[in-house]
């Protein structure tokens, strides 16, 4: 399919969007400079620079033949294959992986080499989704590649490493599209409340409305314009109850964003007192054993865009300050969490946090080991630190055994149950106590095996 289908060509000879193609479509940039976030792949001099270069010979040879972009949804794919089309003057066609067969794949080929021998017109072909091309539709890709009858712009979700044939990959130059940030998609939000070719300034978009949009977006361009279409429209064509009209242009406001999608906005504010209520009320239910609470908790920090990381760190902490040695491997699954987190991010990421939320929920509690650092943190600071005792210090240097450095030390692997029975603190912290395991869990065990040992230290 070409996509010039659904545009039309500009005094300037820029191919526009028509009227009636979606907001998203009538918004893709009209160069590479208005490109939203990926700074780095549009650098001066890069290979994306490069190819959308006029399409003279000495720059034909110095672009790249074939183009893998991977990125998330949204990132704007298919909106770069455009722009290479519409700056560098090539005719651009686009097929579906879904849809496209060998056959059409050789048809566009055939007519790309037609073409070109016939004026020296280069054709750029975009083929969205390439991983779902099999092996023989990826394979007739290849003469073309090789020998530049087309310019391949292929677009991927999914690892190209595991999803694009070895041929087609070694002959291909593997660009990888980052997450827009949320400042990226805001600037295309606004652009297109303003731009002649969007909503020409005809709504006004309040702060609020513009805050849920994003969020719902999570950096996915194309889904926060047509989240932007939908709600402008309804408020344009009376839908809304409450869209009184005004001296200005309407409102959209945050009740038109909601009714539009059917999506309520979540109340959090992640720079205000409700992102330290819910994440205190989210620490207390896990300490709490309220599994259900917590993933109540969760579930509305995940729906506000909280970052995922951020609960990860918080989930951490809790299994150690809360959970403790009760059970041990709650630490584990909560660093294991956030390792995961890191690799995958969102939304596959909530499962992962649901996981480690459910298990630190329900496993057994003990702040003894918190309880039991700050005692002896409180201690050092207040002055008893006290001197090593002789027998302790450091004993491998010159001149030590004459300090008695190391006298009298008794070396634990060769006492009965590899308990020695000597003094460990300083003199004038004999017989402190900072860490009283619970008998909840693990430290159950902990907590009898203890008790001998301090049993054998104290008859030193």
């Amino acid at each position: 399919m070409d996509l010039f289908d659904a545009t039309t060509t500009s005094a300037d000879g820029t191919p526009s969007a028509v009227a009636g193609a979606p907001l998203a479509v009538r918004m893709r940039p009209r160069s590479i400079d208005e490109v939203a976030g990926q700074g780095h792949l549009l650098a001066e001099g890069s290979p994306l620079r490069r190819l959308v270069a006029p399409s003279d010979e000495r720059s034909r040879r110095a672009a790249p033949g074939s183009v893998i972009l991977w990125g998330p949804p949204g990132t704007g794919k298919t909106t770069l294959a455009y722009v290479v089309a519409a700056t560098s003057g090539r005719r651009f066609v686009e097929l579906s992986a879904v849809t496209a067969g060998v056959r059409d794949v050789r048809a566009v080929v055939e007519d790309a080499r037609r073409r070109l021998a016939a004026g020296g017109e280069e054709t750029v072909l975009f083929v969205d989704e390439v991983h779902r091309f099999s092996k023989s539709q990826q394979d007739a890709l290849l003469p073309s590649v090789e020998n530049r009858w087309v310019t391949l712009v292929a677009a991927t979700t999914e690892n190209p490493s595991f999803s694009v044939n070895s041929p087609l990959l070694s002959r291909s130059l593997l660009l990888t599209l980052r997450p827009l940030g949320e400042d990226d998609v805001r600037a295309l939000v606004r652009r297109a409340v303003a731009d002649e070719r969007g909503l020409a300034g005809e709504v006004e978009l309040a702060e609020e409305a513009e805050e849920h949009l994003l969020r719902l977006a999570g950096g996915d361009a194309r889904k926060a314009l047509t989240i932007l279409e939908a709600a402008a429209g309804s408020v344009l064509s009376g839908v809304l109850e409450d869209a009184a009209p005004g001296d200005g242009p309407p409102m959209v406001d945050l009740a038109a964003v909601e009714r539009a999608i059917d999506v309520a906005a979540v109340r959090y504010d992640r720079d205000g007192d409700q992102h330290y209520d819910v994440i205190s009320a989210f620490i207390k239910s896990v300490r709490g054993s309220d599994v259900d609470a917590s993933l109540h908790y969760l579930a509305r920090m995940i729906a506000a865009g909280e970052d995922p990381r951020f609960i990860a760190r918080r989930i951490i902490i809790s299994a150690s300050e809360d959970v403790g040695l009760a059970d041990p491997s709650a630490l584990q699954t909560a660093v294991a969490a956030a390792q995961a987190v890191a690799m995958i991010g969102m939304p596959e990421a909530r499962i992962v946090l649901a996981e480690a939320v459910v298990h630190l929920a329900t496993a057994p509690k003990s702040n003894a080991a918190y309880v039991g650092i700050d005692a002896a943190l409180a201690d050092v600071r207040s002055g008893r630190a006290g001197q090593v005792p002789m027998h302790l210090r450091d004993a491998h240097y010159s001149g030590a055994e004459a300090l008695g450095h190391g006298k009298e030390y008794k070396y634990a692997h060769d006492a009965p149950h590899a308990v020695a029975a000597q003094a460990y603190l300083p003199d004038e912290l004999r017989g402190a106590r900072y860490y009283t395991p619970s008998d909840r869990g693990f430290e159950r065990s902990v907590a009898e095996r203890l008790a001998r040992v301090r049993s054998i230290l104290d008859q030193a």
